[in-house]
């Protein structure tokens, strides 16, 4: 049991710390909605330059590879992640994968290069 002094001790560090941690919450959010924001508005740009230098198949999936990025974060860019979204865009299906998109090369060479429209200022 705490003491009545203690108690009160208690009670105006948490009165004071709350609105703190509240408030802390509220920034981590806002910055978490900002970087969303970043990744939405770079993806919009690199939109431009997949209707130009990809062939349809690989548009629609480089256009789900951004959609991911911009939901999940730009984590789903690593070249260790184009098998599994490969998996998730196709079902599991690598041989469907290959079938739309070309050899293993040539789905590295789409996925990598797109990916410097991403961070360059639009045109």
């Amino acid at each position: 049991m705490f003491s009545l002094p203690r108690r009160r001790r208690l009670r105006t560090l948490l009165n004071s710390t709350l609105p703190i941690l509240y408030l802390s919450r509220h920034i981590l959010q806002y910055k978490a909605d900002c970087y969303r924001l970043l990744r939405e508005v770079r993806a919009s740009n690199a939109r431009v330059y997949l209707n130009t230098e990809f062939s349809a198949k690989q548009q629609a999936f480089l256009d789900f590879v951004l959609q991911h990025c911009v939901t999940v974060g730009v984590a789903e860019l690593d070249p260790e992640k184009l098998t599994p979204l490969l998996k998730v865009k196709y079902h599991d299906s690598i041989a469907d994968a290959m079938a739309d998109l070309g050899s293993p090369a040539e789905i590295g060479r789409a996925f990598a290069p797109f990916q410097q429209h991403l961070y360059c200022e639009s045109r």
